[in-house]
């Protein structure tokens, strides 16, 4: 008797446990109602990529790049990628998402988060309006917003205070609002309140960036009001508190991407500065969302560099999802025909490839699923589904590697039950060599790749990995059993009807 692989208790706990694990994990992630996080393409959402306005350091962008996905990330939506893309661009994409052009309106905010004094509130611009170049001049003195001139007055039975209404000065109504591009953090601009119609408000140059700000998080007082809170950093902390006393009881305004998100009074409540010992909060009128939007923009908004778009597309989850019925019938459609074909081959061994397709299908999926609950894996899209399909050619070429093999010792005269064993050591080196090839195919795209080729190359390097597995501890053992117990077996879809080449010795 041929040298067996393995004993014969030991093949069958493999085959049990590979099957129990795979068809548990698949039972446990779907009780959990997990499933893959689908990519752009699939689940819908928008892509936007960005270039830097300004000559960037590697160090530069490798900051972009983090500060946008905390960006992202603080909107609360879930597989959003950050990645550059060759040496400058960088990438934003975000599946999933409903509201996207409001999504993107927060991401896109990429300049630089600046702090500047509020020098006067500008009449809206007219039809006849136009650009004014350079620095804008600043505002007649009937219409400063000087601290003698607003007269903050805290009102000491609550925490609220009183002060003067100033006049709007007309003579900027000749003068558009300086554009993102034009924002020199040197000159005096003209710039739109964010949430408020028609309010324009002419700034000062910049005193401090968002790089002092640590934290900001928007929460309700005990009044139940939005309010924002924040935290500074060390070295920020006494910069803020130079720049809060310069602009005493004066309003300081919070610019991003030339828009001012508020514009709070500086320690309005109090009759002396006092220093914020590394944390404020910013109080007003603000809607929940506004004030969550305010808090993104003071932690995720001071980018070393200002960054202008390249190309936007948003995709419709309609769309997407007529995309992934497609992938996956076109996938279903091709795998249907392979299995049938090699079932009329190869007859009981057809339906062990079907037995580890399956296998490897449920094992696959709750991989997937699991790994779409955390960030080491990329959204699975249509490039992934083409890395898959790919996968399945791969995992079939290992089964009819294994069972050519089996041909080849049965045409040699050689029974069933040694050439399934004999079969299977000299097909085994094949297949791993096979695969080792293009698992290292898949490493090397994945290294050097960006976007989809990516997700292509994850997903086709997790299946390469899983056929390997999958053939020493499923096809193996199976394969053996069955070569075992239907070596005397003449039935149409016996093994032996399935080894075409006839003139077997039966043990």
């Amino acid at each position: 008797m041929a040298q067996q692989v393995g004993s014969r208790r030991s093949m069958i706990v493999s085959l049990i446990l590979t099957i129990a694990i795979a068809f548990g994990s698949l039972v446990a992630t779907l009780s959990l109602g997990w499933g893959p996080k689908l990519g752009l393409d699939l689940a819908g959402g928008f892509s936007v990529v960005y270039k830097p306005t300004t000559h960037a350091t590697s160090a530069d962008m490798a900051e972009v790049v983090t500060i946008l996905s905390n960006r992202v990330n603080g909107l609360g939506v879930s597989g959003a990628t950050v990645n550059l893309q060759g040496k400058n661009n960088v990438v934003v994409s975000v599946p999933g998402v409903t509201n996207a052009r409001h999504v993107l309106a927060i991401v896109g905010e990429t300049a630089q988060l600046l702090f500047r004094p509020v020098l006067c509130q500008v009449a809206e611009p007219t039809k006849k309006a136009k650009t004014y170049p350079g620095s804008v001049p600043a505002c007649a003195s009937t219409y400063l917003w000087t601290e003698s001139a607003l007269g903050v007055t805290p009102n000491n039975s609550a925490a609220t205070f009183s002060s003067n209404s100033l006049p709007v000065d007309p003579n900027y109504s000749i003068v558009k609002s300086t554009s993102p591009n034009s924002d020199n953090p040197l000159d005096n601009v003209i710039l739109p309140y964010l949430g408020h119609a028609g309010t324009r408000y002419l700034l000062g140059p910049s005193q401090l960036t968002g790089q002092a700000i640590g934290k900001a998080v928007a929460q309700q007082s005990q009044l139940g009001a939005w309010v924002v809170n924040y935290t500074l950093t060390k070295k920020g902390s006494p910069e803020w508190d130079s720049v809060a006393n310069k602009n005493f009881h004066q309003a300081l305004a919070i610019e991003l991407d030339g828009v001012i998100q508020s514009a709070p009074f500086i320690q309005p409540g109090q009759t002396a500065f006092t220093s914020f010992g590394g944390t404020g909060e910013i109080s007003g009128s603000f809607p929940e969302q506004s004030a969550k939007n305010l808090a993104i923009a003071m932690q995720f908004g001071a980018l070393p560099v200002r960054l202008s778009t390249l190309t936007s597309t948003t995709v419709s989850p309609t769309l997407g999802h007529s995309s992934l019925v497609a992938g996956l019938g076109a996938g279903l459609v091709g795998l249907l025909l392979v299995l049938l074909y090699t079932i009329l081959y190869y007859r009981a061994l057809g339906l062990v490839i079907v037995l580890g397709l399956a296998t490897t299908a449920a094992l696959l999926w709750a991989i997937i699923s699991a790994l779409g609950h955390t960030s080491l894996a990329p959204s699975f899209d249509l490039a992934g589904i083409t890395g898959i399909i790919v996968s399945i050619g791969i995992t079939v070429d290992s089964y009819i590697v294994y069972f050519e093999r089996l041909k080849d010792e049965a045409r040699a005269g050689r029974s069933i039950r040694s050439s399934v064993d004999r079969g299977f050591r000299s097909a085994w080196r094949t297949v791993l060599a096979a695969d080792t090839v293009s698992l290292l195919a898949a490493i090397l795209l994945y290294v050097i790749a960006v976007g989809d080729v990516r997700g292509f190359a994850f997903f086709l390097g997790i299946s390469t990995l899983m056929d390997i597995g999958i053939t020493w501890y499923f096809t193996r053992p199976l394969v053996i059993l069955l070569g075992r117990r239907g070596s005397q077996s003449s039935s149409m879809l016996s093994m032996a009807a399935g080894l075409t080449s006839g003139g077997f010795q039966n043990e």
